[in-house]
């Protein structure tokens, strides 16, 4: 199951960003973290950019590149909204599971050499 939290017409959060924070928090950079997710750099700052423009303080900062290196963090509030959409993922799949397996039940059967 994939969710995706819509606030308002550009303000979203779904399973491509929630990652994208997650591999920030693992790897420290954003370049990084687009890189393991096979994401452009542009694409990446793009959509830290649009989260930490919705919320109320940054998800994430970050410190430019240069002789030692440049990096990124997840903020306290960064961390708080990301481990509040995965809750809501786990509580959403917990309560939706019967449905789901009622509806992957009406799917039509694919031979598996397909």
């Amino acid at each position: 199951m994939r969710i995706r939290i819509v606030f308002g017409q550009d303000e979203m959060i779904g399973p491509g960003k929630a990652d994208l924070l997650d591999g920030i928090d693992r790897c420290g950079s954003i370049a990084a973290a687009g890189r393991e997710m096979g994401m452009s750099y542009k694409r990446a700052w793009e959509l830290i950019g649009t989260l930490n423009a919705m919320f109320r303080a940054p998800l994430v900062e970050s410190t430019r590149g240069g002789a030692g290196g440049g990096g990124a963090v997840l903020t306290d509030l960064g961390r708080e909204v990301l481990a509040q959409y995965r809750a809501f993922e786990a509580e959403a799949a917990a309560g939706g599971a019967a449905r789901l397996a009622a509806l992957r039940a009406l799917l039509r059967d694919i031979p598996e050499e397909k």
